[in-house]
């Protein structure tokens, strides 16, 4: 009987989850930016194999800090932790262990879940001293497997380790499925992505995106149908308002047809976007925006 399980990906920002995530499922699910703790929700990539069917939570960089932005983040965490079938624990041999790694450790040791560590960025670095924190870690871990998430090198034996971890079962989503999620999501993550990538350092974590409404217009016979998407990227500032836009409007125009560009490849229309910016001060400590924007 094939094998079918729900398994959580944890691990420091920049690690390299989406990225992994993204070449295990063979599509692009989540987005992925230089920017650390781009991953904000719970983010389902689903692999088909003839082992099985996998299906990946792609969850928020573990960062140590009391802030309520990123306490509500580490609380996705372990809510994943508490809903998966099995672990995989991606730590990055290019950066030198810090404090979120010790505890990320203690807080895996006490889960019931059978875990898979996997030391990624091996195509840079080598993993000598993440082997040495594992081995010096109190209780009992399994031996981490070098990988590379960008060039592809082990993870045909990271699948096996996955699924050898995994119960006997059905398949959750059919065979063509590789995300669940709903279009809305995926839109508002490329127009983040986009917007992330043209300001940079300036302002990661200051932006959400809001799509205020999709319409599909069918058109003449025989002509492409179009999809029209009103959106706005929210911000905290008027000053960051100016960062997103950019001098004559430069920088809004990248993000839009970027944005329309990559919309383009997953649906069958012409894609029409009106894209605005917009402030929301202190949105960050808003807990109706953050339960909208991290579930």
């Amino acid at each position: 009987m094939k094998k079918s399980a729900i398994i959580a990906i944890v691990g420091r920002p920049s690690a390299g989850k989406s990225t992994l995530m993204n070449a295990l499922c063979g599509e692009k699910i989540s987005i992925v930016s230089p920017v650390p703790q781009t991953t904000r929700n719970k983010i389902k990539g689903i692999m088909n194999d003839e082992a099985g069917q996998l299906i990946f939570m792609d969850t928020p960089g573990f960062h140590n800090s009391e802030r309520k932005y990123n306490l509500e983040m580490r609380n996705l965490v372990s809510e994943s932790l508490s809903d998966c079938d099995g672990i995989l624990y991606v730590l990055d041999a290019s950066r030198p262990p810090g404090e979120e790694e010790m505890q990320l450790i203690a807080l895996l040791s006490g889960q019931k879940a059978p875990l898979v560590i996997a030391f990624n960025k091996t195509d840079i670095a080598s993993p000598e001293r993440l082997r040495e924190l594992l081995e010096e870690s109190p209780g009992s871990l399994p031996p981490g497997m070098e990988i590379s998430a960008a060039t592809g090198h082990g993870l045909e034996e990271l699948k096996q380790a996955l699924f050898s971890i995994s119960p006997e079962g059905e398949a959750l989503y059919p065979e063509d499925y590789y995300t669940d999620q709903d279009p809305e999501f995926r839109i508002a993550e490329i127009i983040r992505e986009r917007a992330m990538m043209n300001a940079r350092d300036e302002l990661p974590h200051a932006m959400y995106v809001e799509i205020h409404d999709m319409e599909i217009n069918e058109r003449e016979e025989g002509k492409i149908p179009q999809l029209w998407i009103r959106a706005s990227v929210v911000v905290e500032t008027k000053s960051q308002v100016g960062l997103v836009v950019g001098k004559g409007g430069t920088g809004i125009k990248e993000i839009r047809v970027k944005s329309q560009k990559e919309i383009g490849r997953l649906f069958p229309y012409r894609i029409h976007l009106d894209l605005r910016v917009k402030t929301n001060p202190k949105w960050r400590r808003n807990d109706a925006v953050l339960r909208r924007l991290m579930k």
